[in-house]
């Protein structure tokens, strides 16, 4: 069975390493450092680097990692990313330590955005790294793509098993669920979700990985059911 690891980096960044005894593949590498000291500490060979896209703290660390791992495989999306990184699109099927990834292009945030998922039975549930795109009771700001791409990006990852776990990018669960219990002011689960994470956030516990199922009851924006009204909470959650 592969395991997938929580590393921290910057204010409220998560890079996500996936490991079996002895090999490790990192996702979305935005600093070397700490990725580097945790694969020391378990004794790890980095074999490759999955990236969902361009921004800079989530593709910051890849030249320092291939320099100190040599040959190690670098993918990502058709925007030329940092490695130099090997582009894939919709559907490719991406082999990591025994486990198949299957790509989706996910734009919205960025135009050039992927996101990995994985049935694979070397995991204990199904497995999605969504970067920017899909967050723990959020979504991620438009800064290159419309409201439409954004629609149809959370579409997609909404066809996944409602098991599936959600490896977010960021630690901005808390103030998603502040959003959202005001984009729907009836709806409860959000409203208990928003006391439950409020009390880890308190005692610095880390609230991703989330599921999808959990997601379908509390994210506003997964939950919009037009483009108009994902459009509208969008542009109020980037003023509230």
């Amino acid at each position: 069975m592969l395991k997938i690891h929580r590393v921290h980096a910057f204010d409220d960044n998560y890079i996500w390493v996936i490991a079996d005894h002895e090999n490790a593949w990192v996702v979305d590498p935005g600093d070397a450092a700490p990725v580097i000291a945790f694969l020391e500490s378990h004794t790890l060979t980095l074999q490759g680097i999955l990236l969902t896209h361009w921004h800079g703290d989530h593709q910051g660390g890849v030249l320092d990692l291939c320099s100190r791992f040599a040959g190690i495989e670098v993918i990502g999306s058709h925007q030329p990313l940092k490695g130099p990184s090997k582009p894939v699109s919709e559907g490719d099927i991406i082999r990591v330590l025994g486990a198949n990834f299957e790509v989706i292009e996910v734009p919205g945030h960025t135009l050039d955005h992927v996101a990995y998922a994985s049935v694979s039975d070397q995991f204990q549930q199904p497995v999605a790294f969504t970067g920017d795109t899909l967050f723990a009771a959020g979504c991620g700001r438009l800064f290159e793509g419309s409201a439409e791409n954004m629609f149809s990006s959370l579409h997609k990852i909404n066809q996944l098993p409602e098991n599936t776990e959600i490896y977010c990018a960021h630690e901005y669960t808390l103030a998603n669920l502040n959003f959202a219990v005001v984009a729907e002011p009836d709806n409860q689960n959000a409203q208990k979700r928003q006391q439950q994470v409020s009390e880890m956030r308190a005692q610095g516990v880390a609230t991703v990985p989330t599921t999808l199922e959990l997601e379908r009851l509390t994210n506003p924006f997964l939950r919009a059911t037009t483009v108009a009204q994902l459009a509208e909470r969008r542009l109020q959650k980037d003023r509230f």
